[in-house]
């Protein structure tokens, strides 16, 4: 388009804190997307050297860790969100949990934002769903997982609910990372990866940012920072189904997590 540009900045390495996602990103677009003299700003990609991206965490075990985990080689995992996401007794919604993981899929999880609203509380939630894993598991002989939502609104709290999870025996939690934040993901990441959980990451609020052809950033950067603050996988968008993403571009974020550095 007229008065369209495309800019490439270097930063000196020096000016970041090293594993700190939240320190790249409040340099790199905390105030420049908001000077007047700018109509509207995108960022397309960043190119991170490996003697910095070394410094994060990265994820917590990655994908041969969790396939050595479930002892399930060789095909795609297969699972589900249990839906109505919304309003189910945490009884209810383990029944649902039970029935999914009996007829076949390997994973269930929790929506984005099943949190512990006054409908199921996230005790009664994961108690449930601990129960109707382990009947699922005696019954096929597999090992079966569903992605608990250890988000909250506070850290302490999101970690407790991860503690609580281990305890539980359960082999999976996940977390918002756009909504629940970068040092909060990070944190979780840490967390799982000294107590064998595996992280799984929902992108809410992802569109917000990255659906803007010309304005916000790609969602490949919204990847990269996930990758190094830590999370074992991540939606990275659909083919199908009634979600927006394109076939290269989806495959292009799954080429692009699964790089080494």
């Amino acid at each position: 388009e007229e008065n369209q540009y495309i800019a490439y900045v270097a930063y000196p390495l020096d000016l970041f804190e090293e594993g700190s996602v939240t320190n790249l990103f409040t340099s790199i677009v905390g105030n420049v997307f908001g000077f007047k003299a700018l109509r509207a700003l995108r960022l397309e990609d960043l190119r991170i050297p490996p003697a910095y991206s070394k410094t994060f965490i990265g994820p917590p075990h990655g994908i041969q860790v969790e396939r050595d985990k479930l002892n399930k080689y060789g095909r795609p995992l297969l699972g589900c969100t249990i839906k109505p996401k919304l309003g189910l007794s945490a009884k209810n919604y383990g029944r649902a949990v039970y029935e999914c993981l009996r007829g076949g899929l390997d994973f269930t999880k929790d929506d984005e934002n099943v949190n512990s609203q006054p409908f199921m509380r996230w005790r009664d939630r994961f108690l449930f769903v601990a129960e109707a894993l382990f009947k699922s598991q005696a019954e096929t002989g597999e090992i079966k997982g569903h992605y608990l939502n250890a988000t909250a609104g506070t850290c302490e709290e999101m970690l407790k609910r991860a503690v609580f999870a281990r305890e539980l025996g359960a082999p999976i939690v996940m977390h918002d990372y756009l909504t629940g934040g970068f040092t909060a993901n990070t944190s979780l990441a840490f967390y799982c990866r000294d107590n064998g959980l595996l992280l799984h990451i929902h992108r809410a609020m992802h569109a917000v940012i990255d659906r803007q052809r010309n304005h916000g950033m790609h969602f490949r950067v919204l990847a990269k920072a996930l990758r190094m603050s830590g999370g074992d996988h991540v939606h990275a968008g659909t083919v199908v189904g009634k979600l927006e993403g394109e076939r290269e571009v989806t495959l292009g974020f799954v080429d692009l997590l699964r790089d080494d550095y």
